[in-house]
Parts: structure tokens; C-alpha cells; sequence
């Protein structure tokens, strides 16, 4: 595509500028529905859905703007003089000065057949899409990696929230058909956010935490094997979770038991390490479950975001395939969501009617919310 001229560059014609890229499909569609509304105004009742900064190229917009600025001259005048061409120009350049009137009269020239003008829209419009879409996908997978932010968790949803919704408003714009779902290759896998030692570090202190005090097992179901960044780690946690739904005894020796059952020895982990790993409880386990969900699904995020900017940077996705296809992904992040919500939102509580007037509120032991000291290894 040609290089996008800046509203004070000078008045040269965007023709003679240097080719420094192979111009787009999109660029001919833009110069084609231009150039068919110059030549036949009363065909702007025909396009909608098309705004100025639908446009890729800045002068093209501004063109645009301003032939939806001015009133449609008489046809029979406007066949014999150019005085509406003029107007349009010099309203024009008001915002894009390189534009000069040979372009005009290029941007006429190149247009096929004026009659196709809303064909040539919906192309603008579908490309307006795929960038807005990019725009957004882009802004999730870099909100998600953004260390600077004090509450990263809900800025991402917030990031998410705001992609969901211009996938729906490109859904109403693009009337839905069978179609399938886009067959642009994923995203090379990413490793998990944040600190690798750090969050290995915290998956052995909440194993030994739920070890030592197995009750806050079954009150942790919103956390998955999904979320550990370890594989023996994520195997560990389903011994645990499989032997407090049993109501079996826990402790370490029983862990152990599990896993040589369900074949995590066969791996190469040694049964004295695994011990001392299970041996060492600190803090609170609710707390680290929550900083290992809180790295799943910022990690979830920042895949979702790459998943759909691949989408958007293939050309042979449709505008249909776009919206199946980040809906998909999105559904992905809606999952782990869904179990943040349920770890972080406070316990309902619950006091019968009859003695909520007289009873007074019971006062549980304090818990441990703060991280302990890192513990070296």
C-alpha cells in the first residue's frame, strides 16, 4: 500500500510518490469507490456502513469526507464543468494537502464501473474491520504482558470485554452464513507469563499449603490442572484433588502414593524429592491458587489476543470467519474467567431469618492473605 500522506505534507500528487510497497487490493478498492462517487455523486444514498476513517489511506478519507460533506450537484451540470470537483478538492485539502485535482481525475479514470460503488464499499468496510478487529486483539495481548499495571487482571477482562464488542458490532454489520471456521495456522505456543522460577516456586508452595491442610482442597475448584505451568506440578495438584473428593487421608506419604498410582513417577521424578516438595507448607494455599490462576489467565489472554491478530493478518479469512473464529478463542478466555470470578468474589453469607436479629456475626480465625518470605531451595 501506498505510504499514507500526513495532513501538513506538501501538494504533491499522491501518483508521483515514490512506490515503495506493492499496492493492496484494498488500495484499488478505495480508489475504485473514490473515484466512482467523483464521477456519479448521487451513488453516496447507495453506501453505508463506509465512514471517513474507513478508509487505510488518510487522503482517501478525507476525500470521502468531504464528498458526504458537500450536496450532490445537478447531474447535467456536473457532466459539463467541474466546479463540484473543485469544491470537493478544495474541502479536501483542508485536512490532506498532498491531494492535488490530477489525482481527482485519476481516482475517476481507475474505477472500473460506478454502478459497482457498494461492492466497492463493503471491501472498505470488511478491511475497516479486520484493522478495528486487529486494533483490539492487539491491545488484549499487550494489556495482558503489561507489568506496570496495578490491577492486571481486571484491565485484561476490561481489554477482553472491548473485543467481544467490536466482534458484535462487526456481526451486525455482516449478516451470518454457513460458513467454517478460519484454517489460519495458530500461533506458535507461547511460555506462561511472568517469572518461570517464580511461578514454579509458587506451584510447590501451594501443593505443600494444600498438602498440610487438605479442607481448603475442596473449597479450590475453581483452579485447574490447566493453570500450572509445570506438568508434574498440574499432576501433583489432581492427586490432591482426587483424594480429597474421596475423603482419604492426606499427607505426603499419600500424595505420594497417588502419584506413583496415576504412573507421575514413570516421568523421572524421584519419590525423596517429591517428598521434600510436599513437606514444606507456608502461607495460605487459597493465596496461591489465586497467583497461579491469576498468571492462567492473563497467559489465556495474551494467547487469545495473538490467536485473533493471526486471523486478521491472513487475508483469506472472511469477514464471517473473523467473527466465528475470535468468538471461539474469546469462548476460551470466558472459561478461565469465569473461575477467577468464583475464586476472587467474596463467600455468600447465609443466616436464618429467625436468629438474624438476635445473633450476633461469628468471628472465624484470621487467615493468612500476604505471601510469605521466598523460601530457597
Amino acid at each position: 500500500m501506498p505510504r499514507t500522506p500526513a495532513p501538513d505534507e506538501p501538494e504533491d500528487d499522491l501518483d508521483d510518490l515514490p512506490a515503495t510497497h506493492t499496492p493492496q487490493p484494498l488500495y484499488y478498492a478505495e480508489q475504485a469507490l473514490l473515484g466512482a462517487l467523483l464521477l456519479e455523486p448521487h451513488r453516496l444514498i447507495d453506501i453505508a456502513g463506509v465512514e471517513p476513517d474507513s478508509f487505510s489511506n488518510y487522503a482517501h478519507g478525507a476525500l470521502f469526507a468531504a464528498i458526504r460533506a458537500l450536496s450532490a450537484p445537478d447531474p447535467v451540470q456536473h457532466a459539463q464543468d467541474t466546479s463540484w470537483l473543485d469544491a470537493v478538492l478544495t474541502a479536501a485539502r483542508e485536512h490532506a494537502r498532498g491531494l492535488t485535482a490530477s489525482y481527482l481525475h485519476t481516482l475517476i479514470q481507475v474505477c472500473p464501473w460506478p454502478r459497482h460503488a457498494s461492492a466497492y464499499a463493503r471491501m472498505v468496510e470488511t478491511e475497516h474491520a479486520r484493522r478495528t478487529l486487529r486494533a483490539h486483539a492487539e491491545r488484549l495481548a499487550l494489556t495482558a504482558t503489561d507489568v506496570t499495571l496495578p490491577h492486571p487482571v481486571p484491565d485484561t477482562l476490561a481489554a477482553a470485554d472491548a473485543l467481544a464488542r467490536a466482534v458484535d458490532d462487526i456481526a451486525a454489520r455482516f449478516p451470518s452464513h454457513s460458513g467454517s471456521l478460519p484454517r489460519t495456522p495458530a500461533p506458535a505456543p507461547t511460555a506462561a507469563l511472568g517469572d518461570a522460577e517464580e511461578a514454579v516456586d509458587e506451584e510447590r508452595l501451594l501443593l505443600a499449603t494444600a498438602t498440610a491442610h487438605p479442607a481448603d482442597v475442596e473449597q479450590m475448584r475453581w483452579l485447574s490442572t490447566n493453570d500450572f505451568t509445570h506438568p508434574l506440578h498440574a499432576g501433583l495438584w489432581q492427586c490432591l484433588t482426587a483424594l480429597a473428593r474421596r475423603r482419604a487421608l492426606v499427607d505426603p506419604v499419600t500424595v505420594l502414593c497417588e502419584a506413583q498410582q496415576r504412573g507421575l513417577l514413570v516421568s523421572g521424578a524421584q519419590p525423596a524429592e517429591l517428598l521434600d516438595l510436599l513437606s514444606a507448607p507456608a502461607g495460605s494455599a487459597e493465596y496461591w491458587g489465586e497467583r497461579i490462576l491469576q498468571r492462567s489467565v492473563l497467559t489465556t489472554a495474551h494467547r487469545v489476543g495473538r490467536r485473533i491478530e493471526a486471523f486478521t493478518d491472513d487475508p483469506a479469512t472472511t469477514p464471517y470467519q473473523l467473527i466465528l473464529g475470535s468468538r471461539r478463542a474469546l469462548a476460551e478466555l470466558s472459561a478461565v474467567r469465569a473461575r477467577w470470578h468464583h475464586a476472587t468474589s467474596p463467600a455468600p453469607t447465609t443466616t436464618p431469618a429467625r436468629t438474624r436479629a438476635t445473633a450476633p456475626p461469628r468471628a472465624g480465625p484470621p487467615r493468612t492473605t500476604a505471601p510469605p518470605a521466598r523460601i530457597s531451595r
